[in-house]
């Protein structure tokens, strides 16, 4: 006794689940979630969330940061209870996919033979009265071949159907917003996203976490080398693209993996993806002769809004001299206190300073770097995919046609859920072929008319 009412609890939730006003109402839900997330700032430290969302703001209807702190709104997409909501919403569509979907697909596939009294209930049909002989059937039969439909035949009853792959559309939308919820949740859970910020020739090892999941792992074991990092320009100066040579190290000083990457160019290496994000000039370095070297560091600021960096020298107590930096392919600008242009030099150029020849050695900059793990993306993108194969599948349309044939009598009756014009050509093609075969001598549209179509 308890093992059915157990079933028959299982039962009327898994029909609860499929409800379509249910899974709705779900959908709803991730959808203002979602809104919120986009508008409120995720993953932002403490400090953010009590200056732009105080307490005492004035406003009765604003939300202030102790709120967002209470019910997880500063990250709403890694929130227990938002992946709850998808987990409840991926189950609604399999249920609705098992329990509708499929079994609608399987009827659609069944022959649905039915007489000619039926058929003249069904479709209010005019009997057509025209002469029938004994070649008739096979004809019909032959005409909806021609036209790709799938015919079967019982007795003196006929029923076809054609693009029964615009059925399977729906199932394919519910399959790929499934996997798609499934990659995108796998990589909550086990992805991890790490952003470094490493000087040109210096090693890195995966280190600045930004956002990890609960079951994630950070191979430990892998550490890397910027080997170059240089900018690209246009003739006008500004930036066409900026790179980074990598080279990976696993547990040794042996390299396993190197290549160049830019913006939309990363590194694929084991399900970790190296992206070029951001860059930055630092310091440059001169060489004063004799095996002895400075480093300066140097300011961003901008002149006639033009970014450039700017650092400076001691030469004798308080005066300085400054050296102005607009781009790494640019001379670097040397000028005194007073503002006036000394002299224009290049790397490894000699310039005197207190009667001592030095030079700048490099100019020292830094490259962004993403780090990337998410097994879910192969998942997110093939639901996509499926996604976008099934919207050309919704296209095709289902069309069916029984054909009842009594002494002297042919019903013929039609029906289609999209694409009227095409069913109604299709009509036209079989109507011809049947009084090609039938009527050999002269072909007379007229002679077997189409009684009626139902427009489903």
């Amino acid at each position: 006794m308890k093992f059915f009412e157990q079933k028959n609890l299982l039962w009327r939730i898994f029909k609860k689940l499929s409800n379509l006003n249910f899974s709705i109402s779900i959908l709803s839900l991730i959808i203002i979630f979602s809104i919120i997330g986009s508008i409120i700032e995720q993953d932002q430290n403490i400090l953010y969330y009590k200056t732009y969302y105080p307490l005492n703001n004035g406003n009765i209807l604003s939300i202030n940061w102790q709120l967002i702190y209470f019910l997880g709104l500063d990250h709403i997409f890694r929130n227990w209870w938002f992946i709850f909501i998808l987990f409840i919403f991926i189950f609604s569509l399999i249920s609705c996919t098992l329990s509708t979907q499929l079994p609608g697909l399987k009827s659609a596939r069944r022959w649905k033979f039915v007489s000619s009294k039926s058929l003249e209930k069904l479709s209010h049909a005019v009997i057509n009265q025209n002469h029938y002989n004994s070649n008739s059937f096979t004809n019909i039969i032959y005409s909806l071949l021609s036209t790709n439909f799938f015919v079967f035949s019982y007795k003196n009853s006929i029923y076809a159907y054609k693009g029964l792959y615009g059925r399977i559309a729906p199932i394919f939308v519910h399959i790929s917003i499934i996997i798609t919820l499934f990659g995108s949740m796998l990589g909550f859970l086990s992805g991890f996203v790490s952003q470094e910020m490493i000087p040109n020739g210096e090693l890195f090892h995966l280190k600045n976490i930004i956002n990890s999941g609960f079951y994630s792992n950070m191979p430990l074991d892998i550490y890397g080398r910027i080997d170059n990092f240089y900018i690209t320009y246009y003739p006008d100066n500004s930036i066409k693209q900026f790179f980074s040579k990598i080279s990976l190290f696993y547990n040794s000083k042996k390299v396993i993996y190197s290549q160049l990457i830019s913006v939309n160019s990363p590194l694929n290496f084991h399900g970790i993806t190296f992206y070029q994000t951001d860059w930055k000039i630092n310091a440059l370095r001169f060489d004063l002769g004799n095996g002895k070297y400075v480093q300066k560091k140097l300011i961003k600021t901008d002149i006639n809004n033009k970014n450039c960096w700017l650092t400076s020298l001691n030469v004798n107590g308080s005066k300085k001299i400054y050296f102005i930096l607009f781009n790494l392919n640019s001379d670097i600008i040397i000028f005194n206190d007073d503002g006036l242009i000394m002299d224009q030099v290049i790397l490894g150029e000699n310039f005197y300073l207190n009667k001592n020849i030095i030079s700048i050695d490099s100019i020292i900059t830094s490259t962004g770097l993403q780090i990337k793990i998410d097994p879910g993306i192969f998942y997110v993108y093939l639901g996509f995919f499926i996604i976008m194969l099934s919207t050309f599948l919704s296209y095709i349309s289902y069309s069916q046609i029984w054909v009842c044939i009594s002494l002297d009598i042919v019903n013929f009756v039609g029906s289609t859920n999209r694409a009227i014009l095409f069913f109604e050509e299709d009509i036209l093609r079989i109507n011809r072929c049947y009084n090609f075969y039938t009527y050999k001598s002269s072909i007379d549209c007229n002679k077997i008319k189409v009684i009626d179509q139902i427009l489903i």
